[in-house]
């Protein structure tokens, strides 16, 4: 009786093992290849949620990354992201101070993010039009946009 008990616990526990819901997690390649020199870093960040972008001061990011720029391009993967919508935004941080520095309204360094080849007063960036759908490893490739 005692091993009946025993292989119908194992059974049962196995068993509920085996249904556990598994979480799809990707991986977001993300390239940029028209950095204008080789000064500072790269800020890398991903977004997840509505009203996040813009991001002046790069606080409201759900992950980060810092990619060193080489020959001028820099290339970082966030790895293990949930499904969803996502978006991403670069900067070529010259001077390493972490924050989007601007003349009137327009970055001073180089920026660019998902979806955008170009920004402008009437074309300004928000989470909607930069977001897109993970539902398998991407690859993105950002354009840095200088004024």
């Amino acid at each position: 009786m005692k091993i009946l008990l025993a292989l119908l616990g194992i059974f049962t526990f196995g068993s509920s093992m085996a249904q556990a819901p598994q979480k799809n997690l990707y991986s977001i390649v993300i390239e940029v290849d028209n950095f204008r020199n080789s000064k500072g870093v790269a800020q890398f960040a991903l977004y997840n949620r509505d009203g996040t972008i813009p991001d002046e001061k790069l606080k409201k990011y759900y992950k980060k990354e810092v990619g060193e720029i080489k020959d001028g391009k820099s290339r970082v993967t966030f790895e293990n992201i949930p499904g969803g919508r996502y978006a991403v935004t670069v900067l070529h941080d010259e001077n390493s101070n972490e924050e989007i520095d601007k003349i009137f309204f327009y970055p001073k360094e180089g920026f660019g993010i998902s979806n955008f080849q170009e920004i402008s007063l009437s074309n300004r960036p928000n989470f909607s039009k930069a977001s897109f759908e993970l539902t398998e490893d991407a690859k993105k490739k950002i354009k840095l946009i200088y004024k």
